[in-house]
Formats: structure tokens, C-alpha cells, sequence
């Protein structure tokens, strides 16, 4: 069967929550944004408890390569991994969110911030130097484990 749409399917689920949070923030505008980060904050603290019930500990370097398992290698490169920093650099998106604004990225990064706030430790610190939302090249993010 040809697709009559001219719209890009989604080719997997996250890419369709993407997809979903685009159209909200597109509609709503900044308004939105703390909703999308409570709801995406929720779901990184789920997925975060329920890898730290997988893994031996929940040593940052333990969660973050638990999390980088899922990582495409020919779009996002770790620069660094211990028990007090994971640094990471991507070309794309997952979300699809390239182009759209900082202020959504920093929302749906509430994902993967809650993640490892709950798998290791809430005090972990997320700082997002650079990202394909704003129209960065890539995407530099830093999970640091503050004492």
C-alpha cells in the first residue's frame, strides 16, 4: 500500500513521543514547557528505577553504560565515563527536536535527567552545552555527580 500522507511516519516509539511533544509545545507554545518537563521527568525517574532493579550498583559509570547501550555509535560519541562524569556528544536527535528551541530540549531532557537521578543519585547535575534543538551542530551533555 503507497502512503498518501507526505508525513514521515515515525519509525519507532520514540521518535513518535517526539512527534507528540513537538505538536503540544507547537500549539502551546512556552506554556507547555512545564508540563512536558514534569510528565518527561516522570517517565526518566521510572526508567531509572527500573534499570538500577538490572544492574550490580548504581555507580554512575554502571548506569551510564546501562544507558549508553542503546546509543547509535555513528551518532553519539562518549567522550568520557566514571563514577563522577559521563559526557556525551550527539549528532541527532532521537526526538527529533533539531531546530525547534533550546527551552524544549532542556523539558524533554528531564527524560534522561530523572533517569539518573534515580538509578545513582539525586545529586546528579545535567548541564546541556550545546544542542540540535537551538541549531547547534550537536549536542554536548554533562551528568556530573555532585557531592
Amino acid at each position: 500500500m503507497v502512503q498518501k500522507n507526505s508525513d514521515k511516519l515515525p519509525s519507532n516509539p520514540i521518535e513518535a513521543q517526539g512527534l507528540l511533544i513537538k505538536e503540544v509545545y507547537k500549539k502551546f507554545g512556552k506554556e507547555a514547557l512545564p508540563i512536558i518537563k514534569k510528565v518527561c521527568g516522570k517517565q526518566g525517574r521510572a526508567l531509572g528505577s527500573k534499570i538500577m532493579k538490572k544492574l550490580p550498583d548504581n555507580k554512575l559509570s554502571t548506569v551510564a553504560r546501562a544507558f549508553s547501550e542503546s546509543f547509535n555509535p555513528n551518532s553519539v560519541k562518549i567522550i568520557s565515563m566514571s563514577d563522577e562524569t559521563f559526557h556525551i556528544q550527539g549528532t541527532t536527535c532521537p526526538f527529533g527536536l533539531e531546530n525547534t528551541s533550546r527551552a524544549l530540549c532542556e523539558a524533554v531532557m528531564a527524560i534522561d535527567e530523572g533517569y539518573f537521578r534515580e538509578a545513582v543519585s539525586d545529586k546528579i547535575e545535567l548541564k546541556i552545552l550545546k544542542t540540535v534543538a537551538a541549531g547547534d551542530l550537536h549536542c554536548d551533555t554533562i551528568y556530573t555527580l555532585k557531592e
